[in-house]
């Protein structure tokens, strides 16, 4: 008899990727503001002797004198409150999975070759490395309360990535909490007790972030409102006033000029 495959989690990750901007750049010049992301290790980077891919999320004071190559990462570092959540510093050790370890060897490979179209490939191989540290740090979770230790939930993830694909759509408490196979009342005291706030007041806030982004781009106060899931452009003003101390025409005037 042939079991069948445990049922896979919701992708945690796929909003922040779609909304934010994931830029990995390698550094010519060792950079040790943060975010930096670091390739550390034996040269053989075989997966022993303490390789590892380290992220800091405010940088170093000094480079760890076995770091290979360094690069900065750029997730709309200000406004994605997956890097406010994330610790100020994550390694992951190669051997934790042959994928990491794989990657590893070919981003090393291309930082010591001269080879047509290194600075590309390096950025792009950068960019693969943070989201398996991104992966690894959502695996792991948080002590305290947070998006991180919500996301690690194995089943308060289900309402969260719900809400973070669907800000729009009116959810319920109600609706929330069948996603994660929860009584009202259970999910209601997990997710306050994970997250650190009520559902609805994370789906406010998660709606607010998409909102500064679209008025940013130049979108207008009513669409914007639409596109968060606001009931009125009036409850999204009040709403975003409320959190940002500014009504939103202004963050729009601000952009435009």
């Amino acid at each position: 008899m042939i079991q069948s495959p445990k049922p896979a989690k919701a992708d945690r990750l796929a909003a922040f990727i779609e909304v934010f901007k994931l830029r990995v750049a390698v550094l010519a010049e060792p950079l040790t503001r943060g975010p930096v992301l670091l390739l550390a290790g034996e040269d053989e980077m075989d997966g022993k002797a303490g390789a590892r891919v380290v992220f800091r999320l405010h940088g170093f004071s000094a480079l760890p004198p076995d770091v290979r190559v360094a690069a900065h990462v750029d997730f709309d570092n200000d406004t994605n409150p997956l890097m406010s959540a994330m610790p100020d510093e994550i390694s992951v050790p190669l051997k934790e999975s042959l994928a990491l370890e794989a990657t590893a060897k070919a981003f090393l490979s291309e930082a010591i070759e001269s080879r047509c179209g290194r600075s590309a490939a390096l950025n792009r191989l950068a960019e693969v490395l943070m989201l398996m540290v991104l992966r690894s740090a959502i695996d792991t979770g948080a002590q305290k309360p947070g998006l991180l230790a919500g996301l690690a939930h194995p089943a308060l993830h289900r309402a969260l990535v719900s809400i973070h694909e669907a800000p729009s759509r009116q959810w319920t408490v109600d609706d929330l909490a069948d996603r994660t196979a929860m009584s009202r009342s259970a999910f209601m005291s997990a997710f306050r007790a994970t997250v650190g706030m009520t559902p609805m007041a994370y789906l406010s806030s998660w709606r607010l972030t998409l909102a500064r982004r679209h008025l940013a781009a130049g979108d207008a106060v009513k669409l914007t409102a639409r596109r968060a899931g606001f009931g009125s452009a009036a409850a999204f003003s009040r709403a975003f006033s409320r959190a940002y101390g500014h009504a939103p025409a202004e963050l729009k005037r601000a952009a435009s000029a």
